[in-house]
């Protein structure tokens, strides 16, 4: 049996490989991309007139972390889960703000994973490294909240839940003839 064949049969490893997350992943690595690339042009070009290292840092992960943000909302939206039926009533920028604020905690875990680790290497290294540890709570926040199916619930594949009957306790003939 190949190695694929039993990562992909474990139930914890099994999502890792399904289409979505695989397209999640490639909005996300062109996230980094764009993250990355705001991240050096505003510390080495754009903010350089910011005296402070800490304060200049802090100030272009923010640049970088907005323009990673918006990037990844519309790809996001118009690929990875554009088979989602959106909200008719809800306007593109109350779909963004509820899409920033379930990536808010990933945000912060990636600055203060990124501040914690600029200690011990360089700055870029520190940053892809949180990026790679906060993407796979933003897939799970985005997946069941932000881009969640908005089909009437009877669409919905849902599990079946065989009903007890109000006089069958534990027990009982109606119980144990169901065994």
């Amino acid at each position: 049996m190949s190695l694929i064949t039993r990562l992909t049969g474990h139930p914890v490893t099994a999502w890792i490989f399904r289409k979505r997350f695989m397209k999640f992943g490639t909005v996300g690595a062109s996230g980094v991309v764009v993250n990355l690339s705001v991240l050096y042009l505003c510390q080495e070009f754009l903010f350089v007139a910011i005296q402070s290292p800490n304060m200049r840092l802090n100030v272009s992960l923010a640049a970088a972390i907005f323009c990673a943000t918006v990037n990844n909302f519309f790809w996001n939206r118009a690929w990875t889960w554009r088979d989602r039926f959106h909200h008719p009533d809800k306007h593109l920028l109350l779909h963004f703000g509820q899409y920033a604020l379930a990536c808010w905690v990933g945000i912060v875990l990636q600055v203060l994973l990124t501040k914690l680790l600029v200690v011990y290497v360089y700055y870029i290294i520190a940053n892809a490294a949180a990026i790679v540890l906060a993407s796979g709570f933003n897939f799970l926040v985005n997946n069941f909240w932000t881009f969640r199916s908005h089909k009437p619930v009877d669409e919905i594949a849902l599990p079946i839940i065989p009903e007890r009957k109000p006089d069958s306790g534990p027990g009982s003939e109606q119980e144990i003839g169901n065994k």
